[in-house]
């Protein structure tokens, strides 16, 4: 028998007659198990603003706004238009934290009126920091992915193995596929972890190749 004959027979109920095709709406991923959409009075707009807040001060990584929601237990439109308040607040108020969308979710960050004296102040913390050749090695690869190792080497002029290793160990880069050529060299991309670290929402908001000192690789630890 054939799958349409099976599933024609099994909708047949014992009577003989056509049993009723049921349609279940299925929820977007992103939706799932969030509350219906409402409308927050002003106690309660007050009192999830204050909890939104509260997670992503407390958050060492980046939030997504579907992650936010389910724990605030807030439909998504709900959960967007507080953070997009308290963008705005700190923002506003220009102090030493701001928070930002980054990396495809939302994390406070310090000011950068502040970042070389926060250097100065945490400058005795022992940081391993990356070799020269290796963050040579990041660069290429943050603005030519995907790419492979040969054509990293060719670039730099020099084996580049053990930096792009570094930086895998250091979850900057991945590898993403492989070149359609012969030997199916493997591509290499950056990771989430590298947006994060330098507050990129995205790989559109890379400043331009000749700006490239914006993204201050010295600091990378």
């Amino acid at each position: 028998m054939s799958k349409k004959e099976t599933s024609d027979s099994d909708s047949q109920q014992e009577d003989g007659t056509s049993a009723p095709i049921v349609h279940l709406p299925v929820s977007e991923a992103t939706e799932a198990g969030l509350p219906e959409p409402r409308e927050l009075d002003h106690d309660e707009i007050h009192y999830y603003r204050g909890l939104v807040e509260c997670i992503l001060f407390l958050s060492t990584e980046p939030v997504a706004l579907s992650a936010l929601a389910r724990r605030c237990q807030l439909d998504r439109a709900n959960t967007r238009m507080l953070v997009d308040s308290l963008i705005d607040d700190h923002a506003e108020r220009d102090g030493g934290f701001l928070l930002r969308e980054i990396a495809g979710g939302y994390q406070f960050t310090t000011s950068e009126r502040y970042s070389q004296a926060m250097k100065e102040l945490f400058k005795e913390q022992k940081r391993e920091t990356l070799s020269r050749s290796t963050l040579e090695t990041l660069a290429i690869i943050c603005y030519r992915q995907p790419i492979t190792l040969p054509e990293i080497d060719e670039v730099r002029g020099v084996n580049s193995r053990a930096m792009v290793t570094t930086l895998l160990q250091k979850k900057l880069v991945k590898p993403q596929g492989y070149r359609p050529v012969p030997g199916r060299p493997t591509l290499y991309v950056t990771t989430r972890n590298f947006l994060t670290h330098f507050a990129l929402n995205s790989l559109a908001d890379l400043p331009p190749l000749e700006d490239i000192k914006e993204l201050k690789f010295d600091d990378l630890d």
